[in-house]
């Protein structure tokens, strides 16, 4: 979700204007692409775009023909070729920009009205509010006679749907899939009326980055992991650091005294948690704590003779502490070390190993799979 707050900023300072705006949406991606489904970029009547749903080479094009191409006021999906070659006889030749990354992005174009909800923009809005995740269905393609429509939606923490009870019932059972693997994916819904191609769209809340220490070097780490779209939360017990004014990015700085210790939990579990006070004193009380929770990684910065003194003082240990914290990048500066923490926590949190990629074996993403659901009346008992 990475840009999620100045898109969807600029979405409310146009609808507190009054003006209509259009919402570009990355649903589908064969083969190669820089932007991965669920990507979004905001395209206003007059002014500049907000976010990205390529390397650059679509958005212009984008922007230039988004307001005629939805004219009639429905969703359409806008199919990009960056195919090596360019064939005048293929229907889709326009759209061809033979950049030679062999990929196909569909696009989805759709209106944002000043005064008309939007339910998809109402639940990233929950999602960045309440730290929770949730999952939407969006109909990306149907066939002539199909019982949906290009844009219809059906959202996991909402009621609605489609008006087909069957079709819904499948979608509905599938956002909740989608939800427990966490992943996006793409289906392909057959009934008696035609086909139904459905995005499934796992939107998971910012990452959360918990920084204990509140020393210069921890300002140049705030300021990269805001770059990301990160939720960060500074903690010291020393409140001439631990103010707002040294970290305005930050979500919350936090003077903590060592003396009235609260509870850490539902700060930390799932969270990316750095320990970096460079005092001893600290480094040992929060360390100490935070091996007790569940962070989703945990780093202590510093020589690695220090953090094994730090746990051998604290009677404890875990495999799952990052010692010395970051990568191995080189360079000493604060935000050479802020690029290189941040870089072992994106990697740890995706996931990955934090190599270099020229020696990956696999694809770089994931493949999504289309997966075909029949939907015939006999199975859900309703005439479809």
């Amino acid at each position: 979700m990475s840009g999620l707050n100045d898109l969807l900023h600029a979405i409310k300072t146009a609808a507190d204007d009054g003006e209509e705006t259009i919402l570009a949406t990355v649903v589908k991606v064969e083969g190669s692409a820089y932007r991965r489904p669920g990507a979004r970029m905001l395209i206003p009547l007059h002014g500049r775009t907000v976010g990205t749903v390529s390397g650059g080479c679509l958005e212009q094009d984008l922007a230039k023909k988004a307001w005629w191409l939805t004219d009639s006021g429905e969703p359409v999906v806008r199919r990009y070729s960056t195919g090596a070659t360019e064939d005048e006889d293929d229907e889709h030749s326009s759209l061809t920009f033979g950049l030679g990354c062999n990929g196909t992005v569909f696009v989805m174009l759709e209106r944002l009205r000043a005064k008309t909800p939007s339910p998809a923009i109402d639940l990233l809005h929950r999602v960045r509010d309440s730290q929770q995740p949730a999952a939407m269905a969006t109909v990306i393609a149907t066939s002539r006679n199909a019982s949906a429509r290009v844009g219809d939606r059906v959202l996991s923490d909402t009621d609605g749907g489609l008006r087909n009870p069957p079709l819904n019932s499948a979608i509905r059972e599938d956002l909740h899939k989608t939800l427990r693997e966490k992943k996006s994916s793409l289906r392909l819904y057959t009934d008696a009326r035609g086909e139904v191609e459905v995005f499934f769209e796992y939107v998971a809340p910012p990452p959360r980055l918990v920084i204990f220490g509140a020393g210069h070097d921890a300002q140049p780490l705030v300021r990269m992991a805001k770059l990301l779209n990160w939720h960060v939360s500074v903690v010291d017990s020393r409140s001439h650091y631990a103010r707002p004014e040294r970290f305005p990015q930050a979500d919350a700085v936090i003077f903590a005294n060592l003396d009235n210790p609260f509870d850490l939990q539902p700060l930390i579990n799932d969270a990316a948690v750095a320990v970096m006070t460079h005092s001893y004193r600290q480094d040992r009380h929060w360390l100490g704590q935070l091996l007790h929770g569940a962070p989703a990684y945990l780093g202590q910065l510093g020589p690695k003779e220090r953090t094994e003194r730090l746990l051998a003082d604290i009677g404890l240990s875990s495999p799952a502490l990052h010692y010395p914290m970051g990568l191995d990048l080189g360079g000493d500066a604060p935000e050479s070390v802020a690029l290189s923490m941040l870089a072992e926590m994106a990697a740890v949190l995706n996931q990955r190993n934090g190599g270099m990629l020229k020696h990956r074996s696999r694809p770089i993403h994931s493949v999504d799979l289309l997966v075909s659901q029949a939907l015939a009346h006999q199975q859900a008992g309703v005439g479809v």
